[in-house]
């Protein structure tokens, strides 16, 4: 076989795999944007290593009430209406804040943490966040942002075994999520970044004080009319 044929055959395999690899993503992205993901990665490891029970059960976006959305992005990722799965300032920030001694804090988006509850496990291998990349690119060219927030709302991890809105909603409140207080929205999002320790249910001091920090941080970005553009 003469070197030109081997290329030529070869480029061929490179070809057929990259499109093998784009039928794939979409086949494992696409669908969520109108049918409700029946499972996610951290709810089956959950139900593996976790202790086996998981309470979820999917709640439409027009059944979650206004505060929880707005809180979640006035806690999570201010820029989520505008930017495409990244927040480069609040990496430079974190990689600075790093190199400066302090302790390498989390600047994921929503965007990201969607593509990592979904399909991936947690860490912060290369590996791992350059497939968080990938698949947070993804989402943001198959579904609008409404989706991607409808869809984190409802798989995050709110408590041991807890994920999503209706689920946290009842644990903690015992009321449905869209009869969410706008405090009861801020107390849930409060324990979003460590959901195995903190609790909406039986809050902290550290809790309540972050949970009037975010009512506060919905304020400056004047409500819930923040989002309305989705």
């Amino acid at each position: 076989m003469t070197g030109e044929k081997r290329f030529g055959r070869w480029g061929r395999l490179v070809v057929a795999a990259v499109l093998a690899w784009v039928a794939l993503t979409v086949l494992l992205v696409l669908p969520w944007r109108w049918i409700p993901p029946p499972t996610t990665a951290f709810m089956l490891q959950e139900r593996v290593f976790g202790g086996g029970t998981v309470h979820h059960q999917w709640v439409r976006w027009e059944d979650i009430s206004p505060h929880l959305p707005i809180a979640a992005v006035a806690a999570e990722d201010q820029k989520f209406p505008g930017h495409f799965g990244f927040d480069f300032d609040s990496i430079a920030d974190a990689m600075e804040e790093k190199r400066r001694g302090g302790r390498l804090r989390g600047a994921s988006t929503i965007s990201q943490q969607v593509a990592k509850n979904l399909y991936l496990w947690p860490g912060q291998n290369l590996l791992r966040k350059g497939l968080e990349a990938y698949f947070t690119v993804a989402i943001e060219l198959m579904w609008p942002k409404r989706r991607i927030l409808e869809v984190y709302l409802n798989v995050a991890e709110f408590g041991p075994g807890v994920f999503g809105v209706l689920a946290a909603s009842r644990h903690a409140f015992l009321r449905e999520p869209g009869d969410l207080t706008p405090r009861q929205a801020a107390t849930l999002v409060a324990v979003l970044p460590s959901p195995k320790r903190m609790s909406a249910a039986r809050p902290s001091e550290y809790v309540m004080r972050r949970a009037r920090e975010i009512q506060e941080a919905v304020a400056q970005l004047g409500g819930a009319g923040y989002l309305s553009g989705l």
